[in-house]
């Protein structure tokens, strides 16, 4: 965040939050409020649970214990101890810890479903959560731990042990983490003290599942958009055609994602339309005797549409479970009345990062084999691996080798985590979701695609300047410009990592979106 910038209030409800505000958490960009309606259902969700805890009345969460244990009574005198064990038992994760914008997705998303009402937590408690998440006091929480039922136990005690002034914890004067208790007093912050219910209220939910989640299809649904672009540059740089894209094709098999894809292509490539593009670069290979091109450019419609499809679909699921209450036992203040169900189970989220893992590998996959005729001279009819003087420079040749590494590494990644279960508990928790692993490769297939991506880019812009002076259609060569504000022509062999990190940088970013954004909403594109 800029220096002197103010951040933003986002009121959560419960009901609202959406897909591009976890990304504002995600970026330390907003403070968190909780809106007076959602105050008013936590109120009246606590008020049952100590009705409850009065009457003696024995519920499953509240006075019993947890799990294959649930039969057992707890004492009126033992249910705060119950309830801190609870977190200290269950804060058994290991691995490297997430970082502080993960755990900000997390303890935001926790916050957001407690504000639905269903989960029994105190008004006080709440508070507490809001002023450590707004004063930047975040827990350390292991990557490793969750099978994703019962909710992601592990991590989201973690998250609930470092507020109670146990384990470590993010300081944000230090930036480095500390012990949890001399985190929160340094920065005027209680400990919890939890009441009845309130720990299994903040650990029985999906939120580790769904903070992954919801980065990894926000990234996914920009590095989509930019693989349209980059594509189109692609066949641009290799005197491909825009015939395929013709309308009248796609609309006889009117995928949306398809006809999507179709319509952006035909707008950034040449066409004889006046209200279009033209591009020097068509022009010079119109009249060439080729009929056709690669599946790799003829077919972006297809296989990037259905990636499309997929990322729309999966954002759907993922927006549904950011507003979920995924506690049991659930409070039901209109009823006055506590019921046990499975909401805690992570088979959506779990779903959705691997059909998401999927969708947005293919575009890998098609990326890597475009940047093989980029780079390979009897394909291109360019300089081999895009460089002068071949054999005293190497170009893009080791480039691509990343870049069929990251693709090989995805075709692993992307077999489906929620495709195993095992049962937990003592066969209580005779199945579960995975979803953790899920989550987490989903957004290392996600990174890997952002890096094969900007490989293709770069080569794609080494090619067009072997084409000079020849120019490409104006949101084509506005992309070429940014590329060259940041990246050099590829002269000479130089150090390439620095190079493929500001490419990718560009498209993670969305620069390589904006660059042609006005162009598609000129031509009355929609740009979702």
């Amino acid at each position: 965040m800029a220096e002197g910038q103010q951040k933003k209030v986002l009121q959560l409800d419960g009901e609202t939050l959406t897909l591009a505000e976890m990304m504002i958490i995600h970026d330390d960009l907003c403070t968190l409020e909780v809106t007076e309606e959602a105050w008013t259902r936590i109120r009246e969700g606590r008020a049952v649970v100590d009705r409850i805890i009065e009457s003696g009345e024995v519920v499953y969460g509240i006075n019993t214990g947890f799990g294959n244990f649930a039969s057992v009574v707890i004492a009126p005198d033992k249910l705060k101890t119950l309830q801190e064990n609870l977190i200290r038992s269950h804060a058994a994760g290991i691995g490297r810890p997430l970082p502080p914008e993960r755990v900000r997705m997390l303890l935001a998303l926790r916050i957001n479903v407690l504000c639905k009402g269903f989960s029994g937590i105190s008004e006080k408690t709440l508070h507490q959560l809001l002023e450590a998440y707004n004063k930047g006091c975040l827990s350390y929480v292991p990557e490793k731990g969750t099978v994703g039922a019962s909710g992601d136990l592990a991590p989201l005690a973690h998250l609930a042990l470092g507020l109670l002034g146990e384990g470590k914890m993010w300081d944000p004067v230090t930036e480095k983490f500390d012990k949890a208790m001399t985190v929160l007093e340094k920065n005027g912050l209680r400990p919890l003290h939890l009441k009845a219910k309130e720990g299994l209220a903040l650990i029985n939910g999906t939120q580790f599942i769904t903070a992954f989640a919801s980065e990894a299809c926000f990234r996914a649904r920009t590095l989509a958009r930019s693989a349209d672009i980059i594509g189109a540059l692609t066949l641009e740089a290799l005197k491909g055609s825009p015939k395929a894209f013709s309308a009248c094709i796609h609309a006889a098999r009117p995928h949306v994602g398809q006809q999507l894809v179709a319509t952006r292509l035909r707008t950034l490539l040449h066409s004889e339309d006046p209200q279009g593009f033209r591009s020097e670069i068509y022009e010079s290979h119109k009249y060439c005797s080729r009929v056709q091109d690669s599946y790799t450019l003829r077919c972006m419609p297809q296989v990037h549409g259905v990636t499309w499809d997929t990322i729309t679909f999966c954002k759907s699921m993922i927006e549904t479970e950011i507003n979920s209450a995924t506690d049991n036992p659930m409070v039901f203040a209109d009823t006055n009345s506590i019921m046990s169900g499975g909401n805690f189970h992570g088979e959506y989220p779990a779903k959705a990062c691997d059909y998401l893992a999927i969708a947005v590998h293919e575009l890998a996959n098609i990326s890597e084999r475009r940047i093989e005729r980029l780079i390979n001279q009897g394909l291109s009819g360019l300089p081999a691996f895009l460089v002068k003087d071949g054999g005293l420079h190497s170009g893009f040749m080791i480039a691509h080798c990343t870049a069929a590494a990251l693709t090989s590494e995805n075709k692993t990644l992307v077999h489906p985590g929620s495709s195993d279960t095992i049962s937990t508990s003592a066969g209580k928790e005779d199945h579960v979701s995975m979803g953790g692993w899920a989550a987490r490769k989903c957004l290392e297939v996600v990174t890997n695609v952002e890096t094969v991506l900007a490989i293709e880019l770069l080569a794609a812009c080494q090619a067009i300047d072997f084409l000079r002076p020849l120019r490409s259609t104006e949101p084509l060569e506005k992309l070429h410009e940014l590329v060259r504000s940041k990246v050099a022509t590829w002269d000479q062999d130089r150090f390439m990592n620095p190079d493929i990190e500001a490419a990718t940088e560009l498209i993670r970013s969305g620069a390589v979106w904006e660059a042609v954004k006005p162009f598609l909403n000129n031509a009355g594109i929609d740009l979702d």
